[in-house]
């Protein structure tokens, strides 16, 4: 398996995602349980999707921020984001917790989205239209190369994405890279602890559904540190049941749904939390 194959399978997966969520609210041929699939294949059923964001947080987003939200937790709930502040979110899809972060930070702050998908920049760009919110900037690029300079962002959330990447260690550098010093990491992530099955790890559908690139916690602390972050922590937000993993394994790769019990426990959605060194040293005050 080669990073460009994982890139353009996610690639792909992502702007199908995106096509649905906008078709689901247009009534096109896409919607519903029609011929491009069911709404279930987005964030209403999957038992790593669903449920993630409170009503009162969406309330006044476009339906179709929603629909194409395929994160694993709530980055903009845990960040701590204060007024003034500059964020960015990393493979940021249909752009709700660039728009969530967007109210956070107020219009003294600003919140970039990146994403390296056509069709979910697009999705974004107009959900931001139909939000009204004008602290917001969407960005074309991939997160092993962010197109922004160094030092210049105060925390950096993610959803779900940096266990997409084939190659974590030149994300996380580049994270560190763009934070100012005192800046935060705080992503929501699929982690697994312990050994996960050889057969998960090779599935290129289950690259683009969260697990086969999801790294030990172990691997993800030690990694953060080697790109120069502190005061590293890893918090469970929800470990997945053989119940889960049979439904998620089911609706990606039926084969593998069979293997469900030997992963139950293992995997969970985590928010990771870091923070780049301070410029100051013992003498400032």
């Amino acid at each position: 398996m080669t990073t460009t194959n994982v890139k353009e399978t996610i690639r792909r997966t992502y702007g199908d995602a995106a096509r649905r969520a906008t078709a689901q609210t247009t009534g096109s041929c896409c919607g519903g349980s029609s011929c491009c699939g069911s709404s279930d294949d987005l964030a209403t059923k999957n038992p790593i999707t669903s449920n993630l964001y409170e009503a009162a947080q969406t309330s006044g987003l476009p339906v179709e921020a929603m629909l194409a939200s395929l994160g694993c937790g709530n980055p903009t709930a845990l960040a701590e984001l204060a007024p003034g502040e500059v964020v960015l979110d990393l493979g940021s899809g249909g752009g709700i917790d660039v728009l969530l972060s967007a109210r956070r930070v107020g219009p003294s702050g600003k919140a970039y989205g990146l994403d390296m998908t056509d069709e979910m920049l697009a999705l974004a760009r107009e959900n931001q239209r139909k939000a009204g919110v004008t602290n917001v900037e969407f960005l074309k690029g991939e997160i092993e190369h962010i197109p922004l300079p160094d030092n210049s962002v105060d925390v950096v959330i993610s959803n779900c994405v940096i266990n997409l990447s084939a190659d974590k260690d030149q994300v996380l550098r580049e994270v560190f890279r763009v934070l100012k010093p005192g800046g935060r990491f705080a992503v929501s992530d699929i982690v697994t602890r312990g050994e996960m099955p050889e057969q998960l790890r090779g599935d290129m559908q289950l690259w683009a559904g969260c697990i086969a690139g999801a790294l030990q916690d172990t691997d993800y602390t030690a990694k953060l540190a080697a790109a120069g972050f502190k005061q590293i922590g890893i918090e469970p937000t929800r470990i997945y049941t053989a119940e889960d993993a049979r439904d998620f394994l089911e609706a990606k790769h039926a084969g593998l749904a069979a293997i469900a019990d030997q992963i139950a426990g293992k995997f969970m959605s985590a928010f990771v939390r870091a923070t780049k060194p301070s410029a100051c040293c013992c003498a400032c005050g």
